[in-house]
C-alpha cells in the first residue's frame, strides 16, 4: 500500500457551523481541570438531582434485570405498563384524561422529544418561536434541523410570561411550532392557567402547534398544572414531561410527550426510524416510580429543595443580586448589580476566586445577560460552604 504526504481535507457538515459546543460541555472541562489541580470547585450550575429515586423504583429495576427474558428489544411505542402509568400520573396529578394507547409517547428524555417533534412538524426554512431567555436546546436543535429560529421576549416586567398580543402583530405565516416552558427554566416563573388558555387560543388562531416543556412542575411547587388541562389543548398542543427532575431520575432517560392521537402517530413515525424502545427494566421501574405517593413528592421536591433554597438566596444576597422569592423549580434566578458589566464577569470571579461554579444567564439568550442562575442540586453542607467561600471573596 502506498502512502501520500497529502493531508485528507474532510470537512464537517455545514450544519455544525450553526451551533457551538454546549456551554456546560465546554465549561465542565475547565472545572475538571481545576479539580485535578486540587482546587475543589463546588458546582451549583447544573440541574442534575443528587438524590435517589424512590426505593421501590430501584427495587423494580433490579427485579426485572434478573429476569432472563427481559433483555430483548422493546417496542418503540413503550410497554403498556409504562404508557398506562403515564396516563395514570396525568389523571391523578393534573386531572387530564389521556388514552395510553394513542395519546402518549414515551421518550428518552425531553431533549429527544424536541428533536422528534421538530422533525415531525417543521420543514427546513420554516419558523419556530423560541423564548428568550429559554432552554438552549430549543434553538440549537432547530438550527441543526434547518428551521429558522424566531425569538420572542420574556421579561421580568411581564412575569416572564409570553406577550402574545405583541406576537399577534407580527407575520406568523411561516411559523410551525412555538416552544414554551412552564414552570420556566431559567427564570423560575410558575405556570399560570390564564397563560395556558391564551396559548391554546393563540395556537388555534394562527394554526401553530404549541409545545410546552413541563419537567419542573413538582419542584418547590404545591400546585402543579398542565397545559393539557385547558379545554381544546390536545387539538393543537403537545406537552413534554420528564422523570429527571420530579422523580430524581436524570440518568435514567425517561420522559414522555402527550397530545392527540394524530400528533403522537407522527412523532412515533420519526422516533421508530431513529431508535428502539428502552430496556424493559427501565420502563417497568419508571412505571413504578409514577406511583410514588404525595408524601414522597412532598419530601423530595418541596422539603429538601426548600432547605437548599435558603442557601441560594444567601448567595444572591451576598452578591447583591435581586430575585423573586415566588420562583419555583430547582434553580434560583437573580439580576446582577450594576457594578458588573455582564453576568459572566461575575460568574468568572466567583469561579476563580471562590471556587464556586454558577451559571451566567447569557447562555439562555440575550434577555438573560444581566442574570445568574444557581442550582439547588447540591447537598446542604456544600451549599453552606459555597456561601462561606463567596462571603469571604466579597470581603477581600
Amino acid at each position: 500500500m502506498t502512502t501520500s504526504n497529502n493531508t485528507i481535507q474532510i470537512q464537517p457538515a455545514e450544519r455544525l457551523s450553526l451551533v457551538k459546543e454546549y456551554y456546560f460541555s465546554r465549561k465542565l472541562k475547565e472545572v475538571a481541570k481545576m479539580n485535578a489541580e486540587g482546587k475543589d470547585v463546588i458546582s451549583l450550575a447544573i440541574g442534575s438531582p443528587d438524590m435517589p429515586p424512590s426505593k421501590q423504583t430501584v427495587e423494580k429495576l433490579c427485579e426485572v434485570a434478573k429476569q432472563n427474558d427481559a433483555h430483548g428489544y422493546q417496542p418503540t411505542c413503550g410497554t403498556p405498563e409504562l404508557r398506562n402509568a403515564m396516563a395514570g400520573f396525568y389523571k391523578r396529578w393534573f386531572k387530564v384524561e389521556l388514552d395510553p394507547t394513542t395519546e402518549i409517547q414515551p421518550l428518552i428524555g425531553s431533549k429527544e422529544g424536541i428533536l422528534h417533534i421538530t422533525l415531525a412538524f417543521v420543514n427546513p426554512g420554516e419558523e419556530v418561536l423560541v423564548p428568550n431567555p429559554g432552554y438552549p436546546t430549543y434553538t440549537s436543535l432547530s438550527r441543526i434541523l434547518g428551521a429558522k429560529v424566531r425569538n420572542y421576549d420574556l421579561s421580568a416586567d411581564n412575569g416572564w410570561q409570553p406577550d402574545l398580543e405583541a406576537l399577534d402583530k407580527t407575520d406568523l405565516s411561516k411559523v410551525k411550532l412555538m416552544w414554551t416552558n412552564y414552570p420556566n427554566m431559567p427564570t423560575g416563573a410558575d405556570a399560570q392557567i390564564e397563560t395556558y388558555r391564551k396559548l391554546v387560543a393563540f395556537a388555534k388562531h394562527h394554526n401553530i402547534v404549541v409545545v410546552n416543556d413541563n419537567p419542573y412542575s413538582f419542584i418547590l411547587n404545591e400546585k402543579p398544572i398542565s397545559l393539557l388541562q385547558v379545554e381544546g389543548a390536545k387539538d393543537c398542543c403537545i406537552e413534554l414531561n420528564s422523570m429527571s427532575k420530579s422523580h430524581n431520575m436524570p440518568g435514567w432517560r425517561v420522559g414522555m410527550c402527550a397530545s392527540n392521537a394524530k400528533f403522537i402517530q407522527w412523532i412515533l413515525k420519526v422516533k421508530s426510524n431513529i431508535d428502539s424502545g428502552t430496556f424493559r427494566g427501565l420502563q417497568l421501574a419508571a412505571a413504578t416510580a409514577y406511583d410514588n405517593d404525595a408524601e414522597w413528592h412532598h419530601n423530595a421536591n418541596i422539603v429538601t429543595y426548600s432547605r437548599r433554597r435558603r442557601y441560594a438566596e444567601d448567595i444572591m444576597n451576598t452578591l447583591n443580586c435581586k430575585y423573586d422569592k415566588k420562583q419555583v423549580g430547582m434553580f434560583l434566578w437573580g439580576k446582577i448589580p450594576d457594578t458588573f458589566s455582564n453576568a459572566e464577569e461575575l460568574t468568572e470571579a466567583v469561579l476563580h476566586q471562590a471556587r464556586v461554579f454558577i451559571t451566567p444567564g447569557h447562555i439562555f439568550g440575550s434577555n438573560g445577560e444581566r442574570y445568574i442562575r444557581i442550582s439547588l442540586c447540591a447537598k446542604e453542607e456544600k451549599l453552606q460552604e459555597a456561601v462561606e467561600r463567596i462571603k469571604s471573596m466579597t470581603q477581600q
